[in-house]
């Protein structure tokens, strides 16, 4: 008979604590010894949860003090010559070559750069730019800092590098934000979450630079800012923030493709120290804000050495004295759909755009054809400026403070085109075509991509002002849905020139290639808008209406659970597969009700063993 070493190729082992996917899934937060001062928004660096340094911030007044950590006790050291906060620090990899930049004092907002060499700090060349609660990452020699803001109510995607000597702007990010969190090189670095603007909800985005231009990369889990950070581009750490108005304990691990939910912080708080603290595997969480201002310490670790999770491995927990085995329980089959507050305007064949957290519904039939447009915040629908043309039969591309919408029924077709600020529409450059549903994806009214219509199959480029034609779609049809960017886009489903199609096909940049198709062909359907071409949702659409809901991972189509609302002509927004908001469309009359849907990040859970 053969042993379950033989099958499975490893034997029941035992051990005193359950296996982990990975070393960090083990990682947790311990207590450290508290600052000797409470700070908020202060620069910090260093090389780990032995080896810290921070400086500057608010306590509420700016401070100018500096602190090292040893791994059991803080020092003051020599202070700033500069008072202040809600800059940014430099140097993961060092105590003793450090730079703070920028901040306010608390205003006006400051360009002021200082150099740390271990014994004292000197002023050296400011940023051609002041700004507050600015992201950063690389080295005193080798730095890097982006984002901000330049007044106390204006985000900059402005991005600056430091050879030593002096600051040079390059490419901005793609979403001008505050109050992120940087991590990694001048040539390799990630700028996490943040604040599009005051008053805004915060935002789940992350961008990547590589050395030349940002992009936007898969999203953390939970949108939040002012948060910690450690590691580099492709292993990096970022615990903590603020989720307005709630305080977030949250630690989430980015392994170059995807976010990953671990152990929490034990005091949850925003305003951590700015500045990435060491690595992914050790790292610091220092200061902050809860009800108070803190002083706080919390060092991470992960252990060296760890059992791994291996699916459908048996093993013996001599703890809880139990056989155990490790089965797959993740991702988007066990998602739900939950119901949430109400458009104010029942609608359908609306534009939507945006995330679970922040979105737009704009336009749409009620009848008549209406100019309404509402934003979602995460809680609530609040109506905003009009669009300039009300129009039904409308895509639209972009985020709540970045937006753009194009063509449409009003009540003929049209080639009108608006954009959004996070305020008002304004007109643009009309499309190239008077052309009803078209398909739209991209992550901001500057990068936005538009495709098909009708019964159409041409593609264009958006960069804000102008139009570019760009390779054809390789199935001519409108009313689909779509996911993704302007240079890794998703469109699915619609209707070609006979019937409702499960045509899928991928958008890398330059031309479409035709992959899995839906499991129901389907049209006037919605999806998951800034979704990724390895992780998105299709839901609703068809006539009869239907809930159905598909999950893509990147190679095939895979039913999960249904809207509780049927309807087609809905409004669709979310980040993937884990997070998605339906809302308004037709049930057989106009509906405003909204859903949201929830999926728990994969994982692998060990269960229990028991005869029966």
């Amino acid at each position: 008979m053969a042993e379950y070493k033989g099958i499975k190729g490893f034997k029941v082992q035992t051990v005193s604590t359950d296996p982990a996917a990975n070393a960090l899934a083990g990682g947790t937060w311990a207590s450290g010894t508290d600052l000797n001062t409470t700070k908020f928004a202060s620069g910090s660096g260093g090389t780990g949860n032995n080896s810290a340094i921070v400086f500057g911030g608010f306590t509420p007044t700016a401070l100018a003090l500096t602190e090292t950590y040893n791994g059991s006790s803080w020092t003051e050291v020599n202070d700033l010559n500069t008072a202040r906060g809600g800059g940014a620090g430099i140097g993961n990899d060092s105590i003793t070559a450090n730079l703070y930049v920028g901040s306010g004092v608390p205003t006006p907002v400051s360009a002021q750069n200082e150099s740390w060499n271990g014994t004292s700090w000197t002023e050296v060349g400011d940023l051609n730019a002041g700004k507050q609660y600015l992201s950063s990452a690389g080295t005193q020699t080798s730095g890097i800092v982006f984002g901000g803001r330049t007044d106390p109510s204006t985000p900059t995607g402005q991005t600056e590098t430091w050879n030593g000597t002096s600051w040079t702007e390059v490419n901005d990010l793609n979403s001008a934000r505050l109050s992120a969190s940087g991590v990694g090189t001048q040539t390799a670095a990630l700028n996490i979450g943040g604040l599009p603007s005051p008053g805004n909800p915060t935002s789940n985005l992350v961008e990547s630079w590589n050395g030349t231009s940002w992009s936007e990369i898969t999203e953390i889990n939970t949108g939040r800012r002012n948060g910690g950070s450690a590691g580099e581009q492709t292993d990096a750490l970022f615990f903590g923030g603020l989720i307005d108005p709630a305080n977030s304990a949250n630690t989430e691990y980015y392994d170059g493709s995807t976010w990953t939910e671990l152990a929490d912080l034990s005091v949850a708080r925003y305003g951590i120290s700015n500045g990435s603290i060491g690595t992914s595997g050790t790292s610091l969480a220092t200061g902050g804000y809860t009800t108070t201002y803190v002083a706080a310490t919390e060092e991470w670790s992960a252990p060296a050495l760890f059992s791994k999770e291996n699916l459908g491995q048996v093993f013996y927990n001599s703890t809880s004295n139990a056989f155990k085995v490790t089965k797959d329980n993740s991702g988007a089959p066990l998602g739900t759909w939950a119901s949430a507050a109400n458009m104010n305007t029942a609608r359908d064949n609306l534009a939507s755009m945006g995330t679970t957290t922040s979105a737009i519904g704009c336009g749409g039939n009620v009848p008549p054809l209406t100019a309404n447009s509402e934003t979602w915040n995460g809680t609530s629908w609040t109506e905003g400026n009009d669009l300039n043309t009300a129009r039904s039969h409308v895509h639209g591309a972009g985020i709540t403070t970045s937006a753009v919408i194009a063509g449409g029924e009003a009540p003929t077709p049209t080639n009108a085109v608006e954009k959004y600020n996070g305020t008002s529409w304004t007109t643009s450059t009309n499309y190239p075509t008077s052309l009803a549903n078209i398909g739209a994806i991209g992550a901001s009214n500057t990068v936005a991509l538009f495709f098909g219509g009708s019964t159409v199959a041409e593609t264009y480029e958006f960069d804000g002002t102008t139009w570019t034609e760009t390779n054809d779609m390789n199935t001519a049809r409108g009313s689909m849905a779509a996911a993704g960017t302007q240079t890794a886009g998703l469109a699915f489903g619609g209707y070609d020139a006979t019937a409702a199609t499960g045509v899928t096909e991928e958008y890398n940049g330059t031309s479409w290639t035709e992959v899995s198709d839906l499991n129901t062909a389907r049209g006037i359907l919605a999806g998951s808008t800034q979704g990724s071409i390895t992780s998105a949702l299709a839901f609703g659409g068809g006539i009869p209406a239907t809930g159905l809901t598909e999950f893509w991972n990147g190679t095939s189509w895979t039913e999960v659970a249904d809207l509780a609302t049927a309807r087609y002509d809905l409004g669709g927004s979310g980040t993937g597969s884990s997070s998605a908001l339906a809302f308004a469309g037709d049930s057989g009359t106009k509906t405003n009700v909204t859903e949201e849907w929830s999926a728990p990040a994969p994982f692998a859970t060990n269960n229990t063993l028991t005869a029966s």
